[in-house]
């Protein structure tokens, strides 16, 4: 998915959204802006506005197409009276997040380029789909062929498994990874609110 000036999006949804935005900087840059704000009227968001703002967010923290969305929506709807749970256990079972999870990478993004260039395997077998969806003890593994690679050349020395969630484990000496258990949604862990993207698809 093309993604535009990162900064500029992200100053717009007022969250650090991006891995680039998340210094000081940026975090100036927010406070200046809200500084010029408050010597004007300050305006009545919509709800509509505000369930646009966190549907951007969410997007934009996972790197996926609206159709992405919309599709992981309206299966968590259809499938469960808990949606918000279903749908970020889903948006969290993606290949490519797993692997950023695994700390395989230092980004979502970097983490769908591994994936889309074929550098994991999960049970044994190559994946090159980033939104493939991982399973409850499925192993995922460093293809042999890239093990020398750039990216993960050293791995051994950079990797830190004390940053893990308790849902995926890695085992750096054997180059590879299980999820143990579904991802659990913690609110105070994400930068957008869910619970208004669901409102946004149920207009």
């Amino acid at each position: 998915m093309k993604i535009g000036p990162k900064f500029k999006i992200a100053k717009r949804l007022g969250a650090p959204i991006f891995e680039k935005t998340q210094s000081q900087k940026f975090e100036l840059s927010l406070a200046r802006s809200a500084n010029q704000r408050r010597g004007k009227r300050p305006g009545q968001a919509s709800d509509y506005k505000r369930q646009l703002i966190e549907k951007q967010k969410l997007r934009f923290t996972y790197g996926i197409s609206e159709k992405q969305l919309r599709r992981y929506h309206d299966d968590a709807v259809e499938k469960s009276n808990q949606p918000v749970a279903v749908m970020m256990e889903r948006l969290e079972s993606r290949l490519d997040n797993v692997i950023y999870k695994m700390g395989l990478a230092k980004t979502r993004r970097l983490a769908r380029q591994i994936a889309s260039h074929g550098h994991i395997c999960v049970n044994g077998k190559k994946m090159t789909i980033p939104s493939h969806k991982v399973k409850v003890g499925d192993v995922l593994s460093i293809r042999e062929g890239s093990r020398q690679t750039g990216l993960f050349i050293d791995l051994k020395e950079k990797h830190e498994t004390a940053g893990l969630p308790a849902w995926v484990t890695f085992d750096v000496k054997k180059m590879e990874g299980e999820m143990k258990a579904l991802p659990i949604y913690n609110p105070a862990e994400t930068l957008f609110d869910p619970e208004q993207v669901m409102e946004f698809y149920s207009r």
